[in-house]
């Protein structure tokens, strides 16, 4: 632990300290970034050092994607990416009910 770069983000952040790791990492023609959470929702959950942006240019467009350890439903205490529940709970072998149309248990207070 320790060993990545620390940047010092500008929101959340009044003493301007670098505590805020980053990774800058490639595989193929990708370049991927990662960092942890430093959104208002992270903060007010204490989920700063728990939830992970990553970032993935592949080239035509920049993708994100969120991963977090839900907190609620079949997926509690699992790590997931946001928007791809579905197919978190087949990766591991949790059954997914029909589509409610809501937002999953899984989600709420992310």
């Amino acid at each position: 632990m320790g060993t990545l770069p620390t940047i010092s983000p500008r929101r959340f952040n009044p003493q301007r300290s670098a505590w805020l790791p980053i990774l800058h990492t490639h595989r193929g023609g990708r370049h991927y970034t990662a960092l942890f959470s430093n959104t208002p929702r992270a903060h007010d959950l204490g989920k700063t050092h728990d939830w992970v942006v990553l970032y993935a240019d592949g080239g035509r467009r920049e993708r994100q994607f969120t991963v977090i350890t839900s907190m609620y439903g079949p997926l509690a205490g699992k790590r997931i990416v946001r928007g791809r529940e579905d197919e978190c709970a087949a990766h591991y072998g949790i059954p997914v009910g029909p589509p409610t149309g809501r937002a999953s248990a899984s989600t709420r207070g992310a």
